[in-house]
């Protein structure tokens, strides 16, 4: 599914994607998406329990001026 769909489709909602493909600024172009939902929190869990590899969890409404973002990566473990 494009992401202007994504958006159209699940409109302010938080999604977890499985990323298809993405733009040379690595904005997502499209993807399938996992899981939707308006609560946050419920789309972590969702993510904790299936690990997906390449995903992207977004929201598709107006982010609220006062969210933080924080990023991280566990790495590969051998």
């Amino acid at each position: 599914m494009r992401w202007k769909e994504i958006i159209k489709r699940f409109k302010d909602e938080w999604v977890l994607i499985d990323v298809k493909k993405v733009d040379k600024d690595f904005t997502i172009k499209e993807g399938d998406v996992i899981a939707h939902s308006r609560s946050k929190e419920e789309i972590y869990n969702k993510l904790l329990k299936i690990k997906p590899k390449n995903f992207s969890i977004e929201y598709t409404g107006k982010i609220p001026e006062d969210l933080a973002v924080v990023l991280f990566y566990e790495g590969i473990q051998t």
